[in-house]
């Protein structure tokens, strides 16, 4: 194994872990096995078309991260000396990445339980355990916050001066601290309650609340300053203090402006004070942690069958022949009981079912709600179709990917049939719940008027997924490439399927100008459809060969 950096900076505090009764060198050992298997996790930063699998993937993708702090923070260095106003969005997106990338790829690290039947077993302190556990998410989240915000400190050492730079630095800790500890909170709080195969589906969904509340989160902060003629004011209200970026907004003005108004200081205590305690809570909490993580552990699967009628019923309206009603009800229940798969598009649905409403809001702010419930605001369904492309993209993994065998070896009779029928069970299974709470608010919103238009949202999402198959998924077998590759991707094929949307949502914007325009813009996407999938997907026969 690799002899770590962070391992050889770690020995210069040997005397620290000494002093709390550590075992250092046990500690050190065991540090350098997770962070060599950290190397070989595929990070989910990683969008290009080929990966290799060669060296330490997790060092390797801390370029992209830099780059992207490049791009997100450093520009609002230069929005002039309103500390708390540009600081507090600098901390909203930084806070927004640090959570998406718990979410994502710092679940695997912060629940690891792998090493639970190995270490427990033997002459190793309790203690010992804990703090490489504790030292493992420091190292890893030093080494992801310092590359997203290492361009941005620098910039603002010339742009603001040193003392900015510092009180910078020593928030950033903060936050990260702050983070983790939240997120470890979270996954307490259900472990207490739930155990084993049903915990495991909880944390499915735990992944869309955390999008959610992130997104809104952010919405809120921006919604706390007021920009009139360009001059920024910022106005305290009782409920900004349960918005962390404007906490860490807040030390800024202090020190920076010398604004020493009761509510600013309040803040920077909020920002002081809170990530202290909750670190501390968290390492009185972490044995109690510890424990319930070994919930994670049960593998009894649950004896109840789950009604399928619906799902049966849906395979008979939409499919055929009975070979492709089987492979229907095959998807459909990959995409219920599948884990990894819903780990990583579950965010994802949540993200599309609020981002229609936060553009309408926005649109109701500008003008007022009843200027906006009689315009087109309804066309901002659109957004709720931007998580097709890489939802379709996901079909093709599984963390049962060994047994894709099975295509070859049933005595399938048109392979088309396989693609064609998961399709649908993707658009059953993950738009239409997604599409019909959205429609439904909007049609309360907007009033029945809309119903032709939410069909042609309809028509173009059946559209997008099949155009999104042929770009991005091609003829591969679905459920059948390992998760490690699931970002195997081409960012401009993404960002293709993406704008294929918006030419969509633009020709349904202007026939909405035209005398009857809308319905013939729908029998055209009838048309379009029809004629779509059997091209894609033809009748004609084409057999696998059987191993």
């Amino acid at each position: 194994m690799d002899d770590f950096k962070s391992l050889q900076v770690l020995d210069r505090f040997k005397w620290i872990f000494q002093k709390f009764h550590i075992d250092y060198e046990i500690m050190r050992k065991i540090l350098q096995l997770k962070l060599t298997m950290d190397g070989r996790r595929m990070p989910t930063v990683f969008n290009g078309s080929k990966v290799k699998k060669e060296g330490n993937q997790f060092i390797k993708s801390l370029w992209m991260y830099g780059f992207l702090g490049l791009l997100t923070l450093t520009p609002f260095l230069f929005l002039g000396d309103q500390f708390i106003f540009f600081t507090s969005i600098m901390m909203s997106i930084l806070m927004f990445i640090l959570m998406t990338l718990m979410v994502s790829d710092f679940s695997a690290v912060l629940l690891d339980v792998r090493d639970k039947n190995i270490l427990h077993s033997k002459p190793i302190s309790t203690i010992t355990i804990n703090a490489a556990k504790i030292v493992h998410i420091l190292i890893y989240m030093f080494l992801l916050t310092g590359s997203f915000v290492a361009i941005p400190l620098v910039v603002s050492i010339f742009k603001h001066g040193i003392g900015f730079a510092l009180i910078f630095a020593i928030e950033i800790i903060f936050i990260g601290c702050l983070v983790v500890v939240l997120t470890a909170f979270v996954y307490l709080f259900i472990l207490r309650f739930f155990s084993g195969e049903k915990l495991k589906d909880i944390i499915n969904y735990v992944q869309i609340f955390l999008s959610i509340a992130v997104i809104v989160g952010y919405q809120l902060v921006a919604r706390s300053f007021e920009i009139v003629n360009l001059n920024i004011s910022y106005t305290f209200d009782w409920w900004h203090l349960l918005l962390p970026p404007i906490w860490f907004g807040a030390p800024f003005e202090l020190l920076l402006n010398k604004d020493f108004s009761f509510h600013i200081i309040l803040l920077t205590i909020f920002a002081v004070l809170t990530p202290i305690f909750s670190v501390m809570l968290y390492i009185r909490l972490m044995p109690a942690f510890e424990r319930n993580l070994v919930k994670l552990l049960s593998d009894s699967n649950r004896k109840k069958k789950k009604s399928r009628k619906i799902a049966k019923l849906w395979s008979k309206v939409l499919c055929r022949t009975t070979e492709e009603q089987t492979f229907f009800s095959f998807s459909s229940l990959m995409m219920k009981q599948e884990r990894d798969l819903k780990l990583k598009i579950y965010p994802q649905l949540g993200i599309a079912s609020i981002f229609p409403f936060i553009f309408l809001f926005n649109d109701i702010r500008m003008d007022s709600y009843e200027v906006a419930v009689t315009g087109n605001g309804f066309m901002f369904v659109y957004f709720s179709l931007l998580m097709i492309p890489n939802v379709v993209h996901m079909l093709k993994f599984s963390s049962n990917f060994k047994g894709h065998w099975i295509y070859r070896a049933a005595p399938i009779e048109n392979e088309f049939s396989i693609y064609r029928s998961t399709l649908k069970a993707c658009i059953v299974n993950y738009f239409l719940p997604v599409y019909f709470l959205v429609s439904a608010i909007f049609i309360y919103i907007f009033s029945v008027r809309i119903i032709p238009d939410l069909l042609i949202v309809l028509l173009v999402a059946i559209a997008m997924t099949l155009f999104a198959y042929v770009v991005l998924n091609g003829e591969t077998y679905p459920f059948s490439n390992t998760h490690e590759h699931s970002q195997d991707i081409s960012t401009f094929k993404v960002l293709g399927s993406i704008l294929f949307i918006g030419i969509f949502a633009l020709v349904h914007f202007f026939v909405l100008k035209i005398t009857y325009g809308i319905y013939v813009y729908m029998i055209l996407l009838v048309i379009g459809n029809v004629i779509g999938w059997r091209l894609v997907f033809p009748r004609k026969i084409k057999k696998i060969q059987v191993l």
